[in-house]
């Protein structure tokens, strides 16, 4: 195996890697790892990805149509690759995960949550409120907490929740 076929054997695992990885993110297909905001961290599969996919398009190129040595190619091709990897990672970091944040269970708490009931809600049957939560506009099926009615644009407060029912009285 020449120098011209490790840089080529490296392309062609990075490409093929990163096109893999781009086609399971299509496809939802998920492989679940710990990760943090930025895909983990600057190393990480895509950009390990980026990195083989420019160390061995570039080293295969000075090798195949440059005369330069072993140490300066490969120095070269380290380089590039670093930024190559670096040019994904702050992609993903800046542009794909810019307004990401870690989800907190308290703040889909529906208990306490006010609403205004958007169907009436007959005598010991289920109606709907439409509520704000996190910036969004949701609608939730609800039932009295005593069974009375509750006409439409009555404005209640969930006192528990159950089986995603809101149970609720006016407030």
């Amino acid at each position: 195996m020449t120098w011209t076929d490790f840089y080529l054997t490296c392309f062609v695992a990075g490409f093929v890697l990163s096109l893999f990885s781009f086609l399971g993110g299509h496809v939802h297909l998920h492989i679940h790892h710990p990760s943090h905001r930025g895909g983990g961290g600057p190393i990480n599969f895509g950009t390990i990805t980026a990195f083989l996919a420019w160390f061995g398009g570039t080293g295969f190129i000075l090798t195949r149509f440059y005369s330069l040595g072993l140490i300066l190619v490969t120095a070269a091709a380290v380089v590039v690759g670093f930024i190559g990897a670096t040019i994904v990672f702050l992609f993903v970091a800046r542009v794909l995960q810019r307004d990401e944040q870690d989800l907190n269970p308290a703040d889909f708490e529906m208990r306490g949550v006010l609403g205004h009931v958007n169907s009436t809600v007959r005598p010991n049957g289920t109606g709907e409120m439409i509520f704000t939560q996190q910036g969004a506009r949701r609608a939730v099926p609800i039932r009295s907490e005593t069974g009375q009615p509750i006409a439409i644009g009555t404005e209640v407060l969930v006192t528990r929740y159950e089986n995603g029912i809101a149970y609720v009285r006016e407030f």
